[in-house]
């Protein structure tokens, strides 16, 4: 284990799977780097905009194919993270997956056939550490998930390591947490002191422990509303206009620009005269379409156990003077993604903002298209978004000011100066004035993404950190003080493993193993070499051949080799090439040489144009280096004796004679066993080899390379 700890983390929403990979010191890293005041804060997770990856669907559509869920799902998600995970840390790696609103719409019975099926598919394909399958694979209530959320907000703005410099007044210091998906919406915040006290029994208590051992425990409201995400929301809208206009096939839509038509599942669709389906007509009333998304809010609903603010859930009053709220997921992307692109920390003004909305959502469709092609909003705007906006602003208006009960910036709020027109402190950053508006639209602090994942690092991170005597458990339950824990408590999903490396000094900017040690790196290495090789090869043949039998030559000289002279190599390689690999030992052989006539072999000629190389005991032709000649053929700057057909006497053979072996076919000649008549043989001989004392008629003059 080296100095670092990481930890992968699949969100299993309901339009996809994204994963995130974190990292963070370990503790006696963290105690051998910093002293003092930097230990009595919470470890520093890290991770980068290219560790965090998506993939659609989401993992709800295998509710009836979960056996499909590993190898069509989820292996390029983990591929994706063991390309980041140094290898030899991934065994220390823990793995969450944690699925939220589509799967908890799917029957009981699928979402632990899904469940069971990521399990198996993370036990026998990876090595990452899974304790507990229970813990680190489930479907988590939107109670959890907005608990995390607040987490990682708090912890990127500095309410825990620095609640003096976050004072928001009666001694409050924490942020509230606002999120809002396709399916349901959270929010999270922790009461002021009246509150807490009155509504102790619905909080949470969460436990954090900082890296020096010291416990951090906070008490939080948290709850979710199933329904009241953007997409859910509208698709009650929409029911709601069937449900108004029972007979009519045009249904009038406020919430859509005017002239645009889509059918009642949000798709573009051509009205026919003849068609009896129903669709939606753009009016382009934003007005109008205000008032017809408030009664989606069902503030109507009785109130069991007040206060409730929307749905009757009950809620605890919210101080909005020490409660702050940070607001993620759609409530940035609907305020910030079209209306302002430009200015992506542009603190939230409902003056403003239902200006801009309204403008866009009174012009013709036809004039929005233009726009779109234009880009004018930038590339990642699209037709889809456009045609969905003026619902979903309308929506987080309801959402925010008539439900939740922000109080309208710009409207209900004093405006800085007592002065009744816009102002420049009004348009600046948010982050600038540390978050201190009743609301604001997020999705970065400081460059890391607002996600409940990191809040649930962040509790697993500090649950690595080693704990002093007195701190309890780091997780979240029941708001029951010190111990024993609540039956409902939640641990963070592992225990403190002290580290057995010794810790090195090292750079905590991008460490140069995070490179070299990632299993992508390592998987690229043979491929490297395999292309140096071949680049070296081709750069080898390209040289010409003067130039590599010179390196051949250096190479030997370097080596302590003196090289041969010319005739020594032409003795030495003269009969492998003219007889092929192998020189002929058998009687058979000779015997066919003996009985050959000088004319039945004739030299080939040479085109020294293309006269072929020897390298590494194989020919290559200067023409086409990548096809080696025969050993039959020529070889560097002679030729070898080309066959001829033999005499038809030569080619009778007897009965037992043998088919050739494959590696004494020098001269093309079938080796023969010797059963045929001395006499015969003999007529044919022209000579023996014992009585000519001159050169072998079957050899060609040799000349001086």
């Amino acid at each position: 284990m080296g100095n670092y700890r990481y930890g992968v983390i699949l969100d299993a929403g309901s339009s996809g799977s994204r994963v995130y990979v974190y990292r963070w010191l370990t503790s006696e890293a963290a105690k051998a780097k910093d002293d003092g005041k930097k230990l009595e804060r919470l470890p520093r997770l890290k991770t980068k905009k290219n560790w965090h990856k998506k993939v659609k669907p989401g993992i709800s559509t295998f509710g009836e194919t979960p056996q499909r869920v590993g190898e069509d799902h989820l292996k390029e998600l983990v591929d994706f993270a063991l390309d980041i995970v140094p290898e030899d840390e991934v065994e220390q790696t823990p793995i969450f997956l944690l699925a939220t609103a589509g799967m908890r719409l799917l029957p009981e019975y699928q979402q632990k056939d899904v469940l069971a099926n990521v399990c198996a598919y993370f036990q026998q394909n990876t090595h990452f550490e899974l304790p507990d399958c229970g813990l680190h694979v489930q479907v988590i209530p939107g109670e959890t998930e907005g608990l995390y959320g607040w987490i990682a907000a708090n912890y990127l703005l500095g309410g825990f390591d620095a609640p003096e410099e976050h004072d928001h007044g009666k001694g409050h210091n924490t942020y509230g947490f606002l999120d809002m998906g396709g399916a349901s919406a959270q929010i999270a915040f922790a009461p002021n002191a009246t509150e807490a006290k009155t509504h102790a029994e619905d909080l949470k208590l969460l436990r954090l422990r900082k890296i020096n051992g010291d416990a951090l425990e906070y008490k939080v409201f948290v709850t979710t509303w199933l329904g009241f995400g953007a997409n859910e929301a509208r698709r009650r809208y929409v029911k709601s206009l069937l449900d108004a206009y029972p007979e009519e096939t045009e249904l009038p839509d406020p919430c859509l620009p005017a002239g645009l038509t889509l059918d009642t599942d949000g798709h573009d669709i051509t009205p026919h005269e003849d068609s009896k389906l129903s669709y939606l007509m753009g009016t382009g009333d934003f007005t109008a379409c205000l008032k017809a998304t408030y009664p989606l809010l069902e503030k109507e609903k009785p109130c069991e156990d007040a206060p409730c603010l929307l749905n009757g859930v009950h809620t605890p009053a919210i101080d909005f003077d020490v409660n702050h709220f940070v607001g993620v997921s759609e409530y940035w992307h609907t305020t910030h993604e079209v209306f302002a692109m430009a200015h992506k920390d542009k603190a939230y003004d409902l003056e403003t903002y239902q200006k801009q909305v309204t403008e866009l959502c009174s012009q013709r469709w036809t004039d929005l298209e233009k726009d779109i092609q234009a880009e004018k909003w930038g590339r990642k705007v699209d037709k889809k978004t456009i045609e969905e906006v003026c619902f979903k602003a309308s929506w987080l208006i309801s959402m925010l000011h008539d439900g939740i009960g922000v109080p309208r910036q710009g409207i209900e709020t004093k405006k800085p100066n007592n002065n009744d027109s816009k102002t420049d402190d009004l348009l600046d950053g948010a982050k600038d004035r540390g978050f201190l508006d009743p609301f604001q639209a997020v999705d970065k602090i400081d460059g890391t993404e607002v996600s409940w994942t990191l809040g649930k690092m962040v509790l697993y991170a500090s649950s690595q950190m080693p704990a002093t005597d007195e701190a309890l458990a780091v997780g979240f339950g029941s708001n029951q003080p010190g111990k024993p824990l609540p039956s409902d408590f939640q641990h963070a999903g592992g225990k403190y493993t002290p580290s057995t490396t010794p810790v090195h000094d090292d750079n905590d900017a991008d460490d140069w193993h995070d490179h070299i040690l990632t299993a992508n790196y390592s998987r690229r290495v043979p491929g490297i070499i395999i292309f140096l090789l071949i680049l070296l090869l081709a750069t080898y043949l390209l040289c010409g051949r003067d130039r590599r039998h010179a390196l051949h030559h250096k190479i030997l000289f370097l080596l302590g080799h003196k090289p041969s002279s010319p005739r020594s190599r032409r003795r030495k390689n003269m009969l492998p090439s003219i007889f092929g690999s192998q020189i002929p030992s058998s009687a058979s052989s000779y015997a066919a040489l003996e009985a050959a006539e000088p004319e039945d072999f004739e030299l080939s000629d040479v085109d020294p144009n293309n006269s072929p190389t020897l390298y590494n005991n194989a020919f290559y032709s200067d023409t086409d280096p990548s096809q080696p000649t025969s050993t039959n053929g020529r070889t560097s700057g002679w030729a070898t004796p080309a066959t001829r057909a033999l005499s038809p006497d030569l080619m009778k053979t007897s009965p037992s004679r043998s088919s050739a072996p494959a590696g004494s076919s020098g001269l093309g000649i079938l080796p023969f066993s010797r059963t045929e008549s001395r006499e015969r043989l003999a007529s044919l001989r022209t000579g023996s080899r014992a009585g000519s004392p001159k050169r072998s008629p079957l050899i060609a003059p040799l000349k001086e390379i």
